[in-house]
């Protein structure tokens, strides 16, 4: 690959899923195979709902990296020397956009040697590669899901026409059911809430960066 193209990179806590409050570096890279992020293209997009900018390289830290080193060492340098974290290690979300469509092998070993465990959010459509240490799969309706194993299965809900039901016997070790943002956001946390109350496998994820105000 030549080079990496990066929305933005930045430290933050992490506000969903099974890793929430945990402290890491997200890196957003730019494009999706499921929507071009542009407006006018969302109502015939294969997902519809994304909530995130990943247009362009304008972010913070956002840029095209020539190589997986250059990458690894800012990931680094926002990540701060000697400040391991619970665990031990530093951790990075790699998020998009989708990915996938850019994570390759020399950027996973470039991360690792920086002492990084390494985290994606994909929506499951491109098979990942060896060396993740956290994989959140996120389907979307009408997707053909390829990555059917991981640590999180997290299902934005609502989306008629996903079976959950068929996902549940997919090797995840976590499956969560998050509320889709926007104007109907209290019902369809009620919604959730109820899902998990008569499906007592699934959890409760919610965006709890939203709520404090952090990205």
């Amino acid at each position: 690959m030549a080079g990496y193209a990066v929305k933005e990179m930045f430290l933050t806590l992490q506000g969903e899923g099974l890793q929430i409050g945990r402290r890491a570096v997200f890196l957003r890279f730019a494009g999706c195979n499921l929507w071009s992020g542009r407006e006018q293209d969302r109502a015939t997009a294969q997902c519809t709902f994304c909530d995130t900018d990943f247009v362009g390289t304008d972010g913070d830290n956002g840029g095209r990296y020539p190589d997986a080193a250059a990458l690894a060492k800012k990931a680094a340098a926002l990540w701060g020397e000697r400040l391991e974290d619970e665990a031990g290690h530093a951790l990075i979300v790699l998020t998009g956009g989708e990915p996938l469509l850019q994570l390759d092998a020399p950027l996973i070993d470039a991360l690792k040697a920086r002492g990084f465990r390494i985290a994606i959010e994909t929506n499951g459509t491109i098979a990942a590669p060896e060396g993740i240490d956290w994989i959140c799969v996120s389907p979307k309706r009408g997707t053909e899901i390829v990555q059917r194993s991981g640590n999180e299965l997290k299902m934005v809900w609502p989306q008629p026409g996903l079976d959950f039901r068929a996902m549940e016997a997919w090797n995840f070790d976590h499956f969560l059911v998050q509320p889709m943002d926007g104007p109907a956001l209290q019902a369809t946390q009620e919604a959730c809430i109820d899902f998990v109350l008569r499906h007592p496998r699934w959890r409760l994820s919610i965006q709890s960066h939203k709520l404090i105000g952090v990205r």
